[in-house]
């Protein structure tokens, strides 16, 4: 069975929450906050005209650093209260740092662990004095997360799962800007959601390309 959900990701988890749905996992990739960048040691958004990061066509990709976070962090508390676990992919660049590195701190309880995903290259990066992201970090968090890094939630056994993810980038298809491995995917369902696979793949994009199982897989298509 596949379920998929068009609307505003925020309201549509607090209709789930209220009819008190419960998933296994929710895997999530939102977008980078790449059309922010800094000019003159202050945050501004890129010019329109500026090739970069333009992979939604309503949606500029360039919040406030402040409302850049306040949103992630609203959308995990919701993730949580929704699912049992949390994997969330993300990016660390200019438009998010600051945001990014306040939320691991806000949520430090809840974070079990980190798995690298490892695309195999980095792109050069946009100026001088800047590392090439060849990598992205993926947190697992649980609600109730207990003290240590063991999961309550997965399927691997003692030493089989290793914590670098070497997948290699997705090929664009068009129309289709924002992609994913669907290796990747089915990576994390293989390895943290139990057998009846009642999976949520929450996207905040505008797109998104395709999921790999022919399970319960409820996804949010967020304008």
């Amino acid at each position: 069975m596949f379920k998929l959900i068009q609307g505003d990701c925020l309201k549509e988890m607090d209709k789930l929450i209220a009819e008190e749905v419960r998933v296994d996992m929710t895997f999530t990739s939102p977008p980078y906050n790449m059309r922010t960048r800094v000019r003159n040691g202050k945050y501004t958004t890129r010019e329109k005209s500026e090739h970069f990061s333009k992979k939604y066509d309503n949606f500029d990709d360039a919040l406030p650093i402040e409302e850049y976070y306040k949103f992630h962090k609203l959308a995990l508390e919701k993730m949580m209260e929704l699912s049992n676990l949390v994997l969330w992919n993300f990016q660390v660049v200019t438009g998010s740092k600051e945001a990014i590195f306040r939320l691991i701190g806000d949520f430090n309880k809840n974070i079990k662990d980190i798995i690298i995903w490892d695309k195999g290259h980095g792109q050069p990066a946009m100026h001088e004095g800047i590392i090439n992201r060849g990598s992205e970090p993926i947190l697992g968090l649980e609600k109730n997360a207990k003290a240590g890094r063991c999961f309550q939630y997965s399927n691997f056994k003692r030493g089989e799962l290793q914590d670098i993810w070497r997948i290699k980038r997705s090929k664009h298809i068009k129309g289709l800007a924002a992609t994913f491995p669907i290796e990747l995917a089915e990576k994390a369902i293989a390895n943290f959601s139990p057998k009846k696979w009642k999976c949520n793949g929450l996207f905040y994009g505008e797109r998104y390309n395709r999921c790999s199982r022919k399970k319960a897989w409820q996804t949010f298509y967020w304008d």
